[in-house]
């Protein structure tokens, strides 16, 4: 037989059974259903991760007290460690050779408040003035408070665009005085607005001059340090091994010991991420290799009820010159057929999953054509590893036996 011959005897016999067919691909329909809505969602969120989380560039790292945390003792070791303060920030600025910035930025929580209008547990920023190139941080409107305003510590502040939209409805804030803790600071900027990323937002946050959050709240947090390398992307781990040396030194830290402190760099963020989010993919392989592997079985029990059923129909091939090996083809061709259309059913139902999130939370999640294909290589798989013990019984038929069936 054929190729050809093969195709159409394998369509004929899945279309004579058409709702047995259909039933017997549930468990492949629904485990490559969750498989490819799974591998869609993720796909896309790596993708919104490195253009809405990773906002450092490539050439810009952290130090921080915590870095990060990746464990309970981490966090708990990371507690241990001395705050960064001023004085280390002024220390490192006039040390480090191997980098073409620093910037600082401290932390802490209060309310808000303009006029009747009033926000609480609002981030508050102190920083320097670079912190905003550092960062790649645009404005919607106003400016950015500048080296005068934290030499003199002046009491200007740029705002968050939710803070914006909650305390100046339709009005310009850009010259406008609110409190900030009971204090009062002149609005001079409006960040652009960033959106909600994973449930927090930036869009509430009011950053001060440094000067001024010092003399206004202290440093009772530990400050992070914003560098940039030297160099370009090249520059950056020299750059962070001369930190390394000079705070150690500060810490006066044994040569045993593990840093005091934490670093934090655009791809170790992005390792971070790459190790959640492949944990989750393993976990609903895992998950949807148990439909799939049910599925393969109930192809399994239908082939060999169907090759018990065509046992006549085996013999009459075999007896008119028909091959084992095109035998056992056939049953393997009818167990990927079947398989591979539950795979297109579930890569149709799988793309819902990613354009359902697309609409609801905005991810560039979409089912990609490596993904589908992944998809129906899933399902044709199985399909074949399904089918080879009914295609072997098939083809071991005894041609006097076969023709000898009644049923």
């Amino acid at each position: 037989m054929n190729l050809r011959e093969l195709f159409r005897a394998a369509f004929e016999s899945i279309r004579a059974h058409t709702l047995r067919s259909f039933l017997t691909l549930l468990g492949i329909i629904i485990g490559v259903t969750t498989v490819v809505g799974v591998a869609s969602v993720i796909s896309g969120l790596n993708r919104w991760v490195q253009d809405k989380v990773i906002r450092l560039a490539p050439d810009v790292f952290v130090i921080t007290k915590f870095g990060i945390i990746t464990s309970r003792e981490e966090f708990l070791d990371a507690l241990k460690r001395p705050d960064f303060t001023p004085r280390d920030f002024e220390k490192l600025e006039a040390t480090l050779t191997k980098t073409s910035a620093i910037g600082a930025d401290i932390t802490t929580r209060s309310a808000v408040k303009f006029r009747d209008r009033r926000l609480a547990d609002v981030v508050v920023h102190g920083c320097t003035p670079n912190y905003a190139e550092l960062l790649g941080k645009d404005l919607e409107i106003g400016r950015w408070f500048v080296e005068g305003d934290n030499l003199g510590a002046q009491h200007v502040a740029v705002i968050g665009w939710d803070i914006k939209d909650e305390l100046f409805p339709r009005q310009d804030p850009i010259g406008r005085t609110l409190t900030v803790g009971g204090i009062p600071f002149r609005v001079v900027g409006v960040n652009v607005q960033m959106g909600s990323t994973l449930g927090n937002t930036e869009d509430n946050h009011v950053y001060v001059p440094m000067s001024t959050f010092r003399k206004t709240w202290g440093t009772r947090n530990s400050i992070d340090m914003l560098l940039r390398a030297s160099g370009g992307v090249p520059g950056v781990e020299p750059a962070i091994d001369e930190v390394r040396a000079v705070m150690r030194a500060l810490r006066h830290t044994p040569f045993r010991s593990p840093d005091p402190f934490g670093v934090v760099t655009p791809e170790s963020i992005q390792t971070l991420w790459r190790q959640v989010s492949g944990a989750a993919f393993v976990l609903t392989l895992l998950i949807a290799s148990v439909s799939l592997g049910v599925g393969g079985i109930v192809i399994m029990n239908i082939m060999l009820v169907g090759v018990v059923e065509r046992t006549r129909e085996i013999g009459v091939r075999l007896a008119m010159g028909a091959r084992k090996k095109d035998i056992r083809r056939q049953f393997l061709l009818e167990a990927a057929l079947l398989a591979t259309a539950g795979g297109v059913v579930g890569v149709a139902l799988g793309a819902g999953a990613p354009a359902l999130v697309k609409a609801a939370l905005g991810f560039p999640a979409q089912v990609t054509l490596g993904i589908a294909a992944m998809g129906l290589g899933l399902s044709t798989a199985v399909g074949v590893v399904a089918g080879y013990l009914p295609a072997r019984n098939a083809a071991n038929l005894p041609v006097v036996d076969a023709l000898r069936d009644e049923t």
